[in-house]
């Protein structure tokens, strides 16, 4: 098959064109970015979002294109704006480092590194129930009604159960707080 039998079939939301050019140029999409990049990992990550947006945009892809320049050169300008915003990344981290002091910011460093174990460390001493009805509100973000619902439980008792895994987390947290966090 063809280049423009693909991009054809493909603006015409074939998924087994779709499925062709990724096993085409899904590898030398990947070692495209990693040679921008120096890491395969990201390159992948890279690639990925690459076919991702071919597929999303796929009704609006140039008619006369080639589908291996196309997809090269979506991985090269990705794979730039990735080191672009690295480079954003370090001079922001340097610019807090000269403003608070390199000494000041591994401090912060630590300590909130302290605070992320220590808080793990606590949500992991809740009790079982409590822990799960705790993360399904803060890290899944569910509501107390679609929390109940999943668990089996009455909204009440997914009230109770946060309650205490509040009550238990200040506690267990206090030495991290400062007085005018409310804790």
């Amino acid at each position: 098959m063809t280049e423009s039998d693909l991009l054809s079939r493909l603006r015409d939301s074939d998924a087994g064109a779709f499925d062709e050019i990724f096993r085409r140029w899904y590898e030398p999409a990947v070692r495209s970015a990693a040679r921008i990049v120096r890491d395969s990992g990201v390159a992948e990550d890279l690639a990925q979002d690459v076919f991702l947006e071919l597929w999303k945009r796929r009704e609006t892809i140039p008619s006369n294109s080639s589908e291996g320049a196309y997809l090269l050169q979506s991985v090269r300008n990705r794979a730039l704006n990735y080191l672009r915003h690295l480079q954003v990344q370090r001079k922001n981290i340097m610019h807090i480092e000269a403003i608070t002091g390199p000494a000041e910011f591994a401090d912060a460093k630590a300590r909130s590194d302290e605070l992320q174990n220590a808080a793990t460390n606590a949500i992991a001493g809740l009790p079982p129930r409590t822990r799960e009805v705790f993360i399904m509100s803060r890290e899944r973000g569910l509501k107390y009604t679609e929390i109940a619902e999943i668990l089996g439980i009455t909204v009440k008792a997914v009230e109770a159960n946060m309650s205490r895994a509040l009550k238990s987390l200040r506690e267990k947290l206090s030495p991290w707080l400062t007085e005018g966090d409310g804790g």
